[in-house]
This record gives C-alpha cells, sequence and structure tokens, in this order.
C-alpha cells in the first residue's frame, strides 16, 4: 500500500488532537447523523434487506475462494472485448503502468472519476512527478484537491469542511488550477455547486485521457461498473479517447445475476438512496462510442496477502458503502484523517493494517482504534464482522511485542497465576484493603487509561471477607 499517509503518529495521538477541534466535531456530528437517519429509513423500506445482506456476504465469500478462476475469466472477457488487462502487485507498480500508458498517448493531463484505489496507491503524486496533471472531477474530491487536504471519508471525502470553509477553498484556489470561482462568491449550496461545474466543464472538453476504479467487475462479460451521484464520472468515462481503471482484485463478482443484489444494497448503504443517479457500465470498446482505447489495471497491493488471513479476508467483502463510518462513535468523534489513511473508520481499522502490515505505529494502533460496540457490523450490507477482525488483529500486534505489550503479557501472567493460588489471592485483597488511604490516584505505568478516567477507590472489605460474615 502507499506510503502517503505513513509518517503520521499512532491513533490516539491523532485523535486527541482531532477531538479537540470543535469545527471539526460539528460538521462531523451533523454529516453522519444526517446520512445515517436516511439511509435507516431507506432499508427499512425493504422487507428482504436481511437476506439480501446474506446473499452479498455469500457471493462476495464465494468469489474470495474462487478468485483466482473468476479473475482470469475477467481478463479473458476484457481481452475479447476490445480492452486490455494488466496486472499490478503493488502501488509502484500500478502507478508505473498507469504513468506510462498516459505518456504514451502524448497528453500530459488527465479526469478522474472518484477512486479510492488510486488514492489507495497515491496516483496523483506519482502522476505529478512524471509531469502529468491529474484533475479531480467529483466535488468534494476536488474541494480536497483544491484545499491541498486528504480525503476524511469513504463518500464524502470533504465532510469535515463545512460550505464556508469550501467558498473560501474555491475563491482561494481554483485560478491557479483552471477557471477561477465567480466574483463575490457565495456559500450556498446552489452557487458551490455552480462554480465547480463551470471550472470542470472546461477539463471535460479538453481531457482526452480518463482515469476511473470501479465499484464491480463482471467475470462473466468483463463489464466495469461505476456508481455515482453527480454526472461527472459519466463525463470521465465517455468523453477521453483513452480510458484507464485501476481496479482492487477483490471487486470483481462472478454474474450479472450477483451485481443485481449490489445494485440494491450499495444505494441504502451509502447515499440512502433506492438507486444511484448514475450507474455507469462499459464492456471494452465500440466503434463510434465512448473511448477508442480501455485499459483494466488489476491491483493486488496487500490483497493476497489479506486473503491468505481466514478471519481478515472478509474485510476484503466491502463495497465502500461507508456505512460503519457513519454509525461509529470513535469517527464521528475523531475524523478520518486520524487514521492515517484513505479507508477511515471501522473499516479501515482493519483494512489498512491488513494491507500496510503492522509495522509503523499507526497501523499497529488501528485496530484499538475502537469501542468494540458492533454498530458497524449491525449496518454492514456484506456483514462484515468488524469487532472480530478487530480483535483478531489485535492478537497480531500484541504478539509482535514491544515494550507496553511486554508490560501487558507480564501483568497477565502475574493475575493468573494469583488467581490459581486462592490463599495467596486472599492475603492480596487483606493488603490492598488495608493500605487503600496509600493507593496513588494515578498508578505508575496507567497513564493512557487514567488520562480520560478515574480510578474506582478500593472498598474497605473485599466481597470474600463481606461473604464470610454475611453469609456464613
Amino acid at each position: 500500500m502507499s506510503g502517503a499517509f505513513l509518517g503520521m503518529p499512532s491513533f490516539p495521538e491523532a485523535a486527541g488532537q482531532a477531538v479537540g477541534n470543535p469545527t471539526l466535531r460539528a460538521n462531523l456530528r451533523h454529516a453522519t447523523h444526517t446520512i445515517r437517519d436516511k439511509r435507516a429509513k431507506a432499508v427499512a423500506e425493504l422487507d428482504d434487506w436481511d437476506r439480501l445482506r446474506e446473499a452479498g456476504r455469500r457471493v462476495k465469500d464465494h468469489t474470495l475462494r474462487h478468485l483466482d478462476r473468476y479473475l482470469l475469466q475477467l481478463e479473458s472477457a476484457v481481452t475479447e472485448a476490445g480492452g486490455t488487462v494488466h496486472w499490478a502487485a503493488d502501488a509502484a507498480e500500478a502507478n508505473r503502468i498507469v504513468a506510462d500508458l498516459v505518456k504514451a498517448t502524448g497528453e500530459r493531463e488527465v479526469v478522474k472519476v472518484k477512486s479510492m484505489a488510486t488514492q489507495e496507491i497515491g496516483l496523483n503524486e506519482a502522476l505529478e512527478a512524471e509531469g502529468i496533471a491529474a484533475y479531480e472531477t467529483d466535488l468534494a474530491e476536488l474541494i480536497v484537491q483544491l484545499g491541498e487536504d486528504r480525503p476524511s471519508h469513504i463518500l464524502v471525502p470533504a465532510i469535515h469542511r463545512n460550505r464556508g470553509e469550501i467558498r473560501d477553498i474555491f475563491a482561494r484556489t481554483m485560478g491557479s488550477w483552471g477557471r477561477p470561482a465567480p466574483e463575490g462568491l457565495s456559500d450556498s449550496p446552489a452557487d458551490l455547486a455552480e462554480a465547480a461545474r463551470l471550472h470542470l466543464r472546461e477539463k471535460f472538453l479538453r481531457a482526452r485521457v480518463g482515469v476511473s476504479g470501479a465499484n464491480f467487475m463482471v467475470a462473466e462479460t468483463g463489464t466495469m461498473v461505476v456508481f455515482e451521484s453527480e454526472g461527472n464520472g459519466r463525463m470521465c468515462l465517455t468523453l477521453p479517447d483513452t480510458l484507464i481503471s485501476v481496479v482492487g482484485i477483490e471487486k470483481v463478482v462472478p454474474s450479472w445475476r450477483d451485481l443485481e443484489i449490489f445494485l440494491q444494497t450499495l444505494p441504502r448503504s451509502s447515499t440512502a438512496e433506492r438507486m444511484n443517479p448514475y450507474t455507469s457500465m462499459w464492456t471494452g470498446t465500440a466503434d463510434g462510442d465512448g473511448p477508442r482505447t480501455f485499459h483494466l489495471v488489476l491491483l493486488d497491493n496487500g490483497r493476497t496477502a489479506t486473503l491468505a488471513d481466514e478471519v481478515g479476508r472478509q474485510a476484503l467483502r466491502c463495497i465502500r458503502c461507508s456505512a460503519c463510518l457513519n454509525v461509529c462513535p470513535v469517527y464521528e468523534r475523531a475524523g478520518g484523517h486520524a487514521y492515517g489513511s484513505v479507508y477511515p473508520g471501522p473499516i479501515g481499522a482493519i483494512l489498512s493494517p491488513q494491507l500496510r502490515g503492522t509495522q509503523s505505529a499507526i497501523d499497529a494502533s488501528l485496530p484499538y482504534a475502537s469501542s468494540l460496540c458492533g454498530a458497524c457490523y449491525e449496518v454492514c450490507p456484506v456483514a462484515i464482522d468488524i469487532p472480530e477482525v478487530l480483535v483478531h488483529l489485535r492478537e497480531r500486534v500484541a504478539d509482535q511485542g514491544g515494550k507496553g505489550h511486554r508490560l501487558e503479557k507480564a501483568a497477565m501472567k502475574a493475575a493468573g497465576w494469583l488467581l490459581d493460588h486462592p490463599a495467596a489471592l486472599a492475603a492480596g485483597e487483606r493488603a490492598a484493603s488495608r493500605t487503600r488511604g496509600l493507593h496513588p490516584r494515578k498508578p505508575p505505568g496507567a497513564g493512557a487509561w487514567t488520562a480520560s478516567r478515574e480510578l474506582p477507590q478500593m472498598p474497605a472489605e473485599s466481597f470474600r471477607e463481606w461473604w464470610r460474615k454475611n453469609r456464613t
């Protein structure tokens, strides 16, 4: 996985800074609660939601078990339809392939559909290093790009910005990227959308190369599927002469019949709509219709290693709906930047450490960025048991060692011995009760716990003593 977001502090430190920003917390609270409430109403319309959820889980699990077969079927179908398939083992290889394909056209700029995979590999930065400008066309991604910011939400990357901040970004930076914002731009949604529309229209009409991801790939026909709500994706997918799609290998589904499930569950779980305003599908190339050249870059970048983990592989079911983010009490307060990845929230806490490994401070801390309340599992449209994977990854991090984990293991070993020796336990309880007035309020080594909690006061007598007095 790209190291673009690495070098950040661990999650507790980054989150501690975020929760001190009242504007950020207000923006997140308003946005997540609004999306959450709308989603609940959209899901309640379907009497068979639980069966759709189970069907989606089964399709994803089946596909992952036979991923090699379906990927080869996909490659054959795409090639037969006139496309070219490239295989990328990691971010560096994927970036090199895309840069070479763009340079082969003689162009020096591309327009992009919102894509988590290209953010994951740091494609924009890689293209910039090759002298190629990449222009984001999704409104929220445009805001993030113009503000020299980072995305903080899977569905709404600029969720941490309010209307006034967006107006200031447009007025300050839009001119250096192309058509400037209108004079006297207000912060009304209609005016902001119109400013973005005018700015992007020039790029759509000029660009000869488009870059996209895909929500799904249908193995039996080689069809790519993109869900979006603004129409910018349709422009990027149809106007350029060359289209390059970078897609994670887990996005394949066997058939059109399987796709039907996700056409119902993804819009409701993401934008709380019965169906997406724009669902674009294309199969290879066609004379006189759409791009004349199509390239598909199939991205591994840690997915095969994740697939080998019997517990953790369920993270690859993810359809990037962001429902888990909108119900997570931790994300609502900390925001997406604290996760140090383009995949924030509960799904990011289990996906990023598997794609990147748990060696860095940020990735080792992500499995602990949860209260394990289970709300994320309840809303997941493909039934990913995120709490189960979090606990599994915590065990992996603990096995790596480190000062804190060594102390924890030593403490648990000592506690195990004490619980196995009742006489020693009783003596310890008596000693603790009789010296309770001397106990420090913040014991050494427990600072991380006592920083936000009060240590309970030791009772005057142990339960064992109370029982002896009152029940014998």
